[in-house]
């Protein structure tokens, strides 16, 4: 699942949702909702989020296998 990818990336920077939440400008329970599939996010919060990582919002919330996959078929 994409935000699999995303609450591992948190995690891996050893980082809670407040955190999350702070630098991106939401509240905390925002931030959990998007992590958790429960709310969508604009584009701009997907810059903001993947900033917060220092990555770019196509890593963190494209499915990589299907962009993949796509890419040899086509």
């Amino acid at each position: 699942m994409i935000l699999e990818k995303l609450k591992k990336t948190r995690e891996s920077e050893g980082m809670t949702y407040q955190q999350v939440a702070d630098e991106v400008g939401i509240s905390k329970e925002h931030y959990w909702m998007i992590e958790n599939g429960k709310r969508g996010l604009t584009y701009s919060q997907a810059v903001k989020i993947a900033a917060v990582f220092k990555s770019n919002p196509d890593y963190i919330f494209l499915d990589n296998e299907l962009t993949r996959g796509e890419q040899e078929v086509g």
